[in-house]
């Protein structure tokens, strides 16, 4: 699935994953691929994105760390104040603050 995080300044990541961890307002919840569309408002936490690489992680430092999981797969974790989410089609949006 594509995902996107997005804040008021520029865009923080975007790239294909193979699952995304959000802290919704009603508690923490996984998106993986083929996640049946939902649009969410996300609390204050951290984003967690795992991905097979670290080869097409692009993000802001101010705002993300990677953090290695194992050998063969990655977290990058993104903390974020609140923001939206959007899944459609596979493609996930986060506006985060």
């Amino acid at each position: 699935m594509y995902l996107e995080i997005v804040s008021p300044e520029a865009t923080i990541f975007s790239a294909e994953v193979d699952s995304v961890v959000v802290p919704g307002v009603n508690g923490e919840f996984e998106m993986l691929k083929n996640h049946a569309p939902i649009v969410s408002l996300l609390k204050a936490g951290i984003i967690k994105i795992h991905t097979h690489t670290q080869s097409h992680l692009v993000f802001d430092e101010l705002h993300a760390e990677v953090i290695p999981h194992n050998d063969d797969d990655t977290i990058l974790t993104v903390n974020i104040n609140s923001g939206t989410i959007e899944m459609k089609d596979n493609k996930l949006i986060i506006l985060a603050d």
